[in-house]
């Protein structure tokens, strides 16, 4: 079947002319180059495309093959292929944890991991406080620290929002969001706040509804974890991070005296005050296997022929999880076929597709990042050490994540309300013959989990294309088919073994996502626009702050 680009010429009520392609201009996504490149990159030559090993190496070797054949030329510094990203790896070995004189066990009741070069994570009986949310938010009058001292203790938190479980008529109801998660809500942030206030560990109480997704993700690295390579002044206070698991939460509770389920509700309120679990500590000495390792971000471009400094960034990652212990079916490779080598496949044909056209009056960057399943590192380093301004960075799109379930007659929106983005993406869907309908599960907070999230901090508009956003209505078998999918992919394979590539596969769907993300690259290349941030995004100032750079 032959998949093409559907253009519009038709403008948003109240917008600026949106500049369009002639027909002479349309391109075509190829679904069998797409597969080929899933196929090869998922295959066990490239070992599940850890970053810094030989998987890393024959992964950047590949797409930097690609992007020679397709005629980009390299977008990274001093006119090179590559970004070098410098990584701290660390591996737990085995070693003793305990909750006062009681033992736990790794990967069961715990799990935990550390982003300090240490040889060994050491805690002596720390005492443990509760510290709600661990949120800290003076633009919406909420403190859950009140100024607790935390240095040499181990921090036990909520995950999500305040708000993630308040009742219609309560007070919290709608400060975070209601069920859309703010970045408040994020693991990442939580640790980064308790590292501030100088807690030595942090614990996150894991429940599924919360974190969005199961105790088998949670525990999926294995007791590894990446980091950029920081100063030793900068490095994180934190010994230990990690979750505790929901049952074994209530138990740790219980020997202090407290009731978890009560202390949710507490914690709900605006005049929570920490509380410490007396008569329990944490103590740990576990061995660190720990080293530094140099790994690239792949960058191309387009350069643009009439205002080559403004660029529209397209990205996907190219990491996974690397080798594991064996599934049921013996496959230790968690080799991440969608999540992303699709995404990579379908950055790569968007390049493809452009370059056949005519030059684009601005520069299109094409971003192949690492990393990003340790904690968006690749895309985050290259945003804090830009290789084109981020005042001058049109916009960027993201693919991560697709669906392979077949054509639907919709697309899934991340973030709704975010930016203007989301206005295009609606009115070249609707050239498509699909819809919008906004992600189903705001709760979980996917648009503070992609590397789109590294430019949003900066001011830069994002979009981000992932197909697990919420069903989509597929035209076989409507939602209750694609809620099938995604709780097949989530409960299964997200993150596992099973991710690989499969024969069953039906690209018309992800083809459709591709053609859509294409498009607007392909529309913002070619027109002198700006997307900008809507009011009330939490990104709008940044971006305002640079606003004379763009006249």
């Amino acid at each position: 079947m032959t998949h093409k680009l559907l253009l519009s010429a038709a403008l948003l009520a109240g917008a600026l002319p949106v500049a369009t392609l002639p027909a002479s201009a349309k391109v075509t996504v190829d679904p069998e180059r797409i597969t080929r490149d899933v196929r090869t990159l998922a295959s066990d030559t490239f070992e599940g495309r850890a970053p810094g090993t030989k998987g890393e190496e024959r992964t950047i070797g590949y797409l930097i093959a690609r992007m020679q054949e397709t005629g980009l030329e390299p977008g990274g510094p001093d006119g090179q292929w590559l970004q070098t990203v410098p990584l701290l790896h660390t591996t737990l070995g085995k070693g003793a944890m305990s909750f006062g004189a009681t033992p736990v066990t790794p990967g069961k009741e715990i799990y935990v991991s550390t982003l300090r070069p240490d040889d060994v994570a050491r805690i002596d009986k720390a005492p443990l406080v509760f510290v709600g949310y661990g949120v800290t938010a003076p633009e919406r009058q909420w403190d859950d620290f009140k100024g607790q001292d935390l240095k040499g203790k181990v921090a036990v938190i909520l995950i999500n929002d305040p708000d993630f479980a308040a009742a219609k008529g309560d007070a919290v109801a709608g400060k975070f969001g209601g069920r859309t998660m703010t970045y408040y809500g994020r693991w990442t942030y939580k640790f980064e706040e308790a590292a501030r206030r100088g807690a030595i560990g942090a614990l996150i109480v894991h429940d599924t509804p919360g974190a969005g997704y199961g105790w088998n993700v949670v525990t999926s690295p294995r007791g590894e974890n990446y980091d950029i390579v920081r100063k030793p002044e900068e490095l994180t206070s934190l010994r230990l991070q990690g979750w505790i698991e929901g049952g074994a939460a209530q138990a740790l509770f219980s020997r202090a005296g407290l009731d978890l389920a009560q202390l949710r509700k507490a914690a709900g309120r605006s005049d929570f005050r920490p509380v410490e679990l007396k008569g329990v500590t944490f103590s740990a000495q576990v061995p660190v296997v720990h080293e530094e390792i140099a790994s690239h971000n792949v960058i191309g471009r387009i350069p643009g022929s009439k205002r080559p400094d403004e660029v529209v960034s397209l990205g996907a990652h190219w990491d996974a999880y690397g080798k594991g212990e064996p599934d049921a079916q013996g496959r230790v490779y968690r080799a991440g076929a969608n999540d992303d080598a699709l995404g990579v496949a379908g950055l790569l044909e968007i390049a493809r597709a452009l370059k056949a056209g005519p030059a684009p009056d601005r520069s299109v960057v094409f971003a192949f990042w690492t990393a990003e399943e340790r904690g968006l590192l690749g895309s985050e380093f290259y945003a804090a050490n830009p290789v084109y301004p981020m005042a001058k960075t049109v916009a960027n799109l993201t693919l991560d994540i697709l669906q392979t379930a077949g054509a639907a007659n919709d697309v899934v929106l991340v973030g709704q309300g975010q930016d203007t983005l989301e206005d295009d993406m609606a009115r070249i869907a609707k050239a498509q013959g699909r819809t919008v309908t906004p992600e189903s599960l705001p709760e979980r907070g996917l648009f503070y989990r992609a590397d789109h999230f590294s430019f949003a901090k900066r001011g830069v508009p994002v979009l981000l294309q992932m197909g697990i956003a919420g069903a989509s209505d597929l035209k076989l078998g409507g939602r209750a088919a694609g809620q099938a999918w995604i709780d097949r992919y989530t409960g299964q394979c997200y993150h596992q073994a099973c991710d690989a590539w499969d024969a069953s596969w039906n690209l018309d769907g992800a083809v459709q996502d591709i053609e859509l993300v294409g498009t607007m690259a392909q529309e913002l290349a070619n027109s002198t626009r700006w997307p900008e941030w809507k009011a009330g995004s939490e990104f709008k100032a940044v971006r305002d702050r640079s606003a004379g750079e763009r006249r």
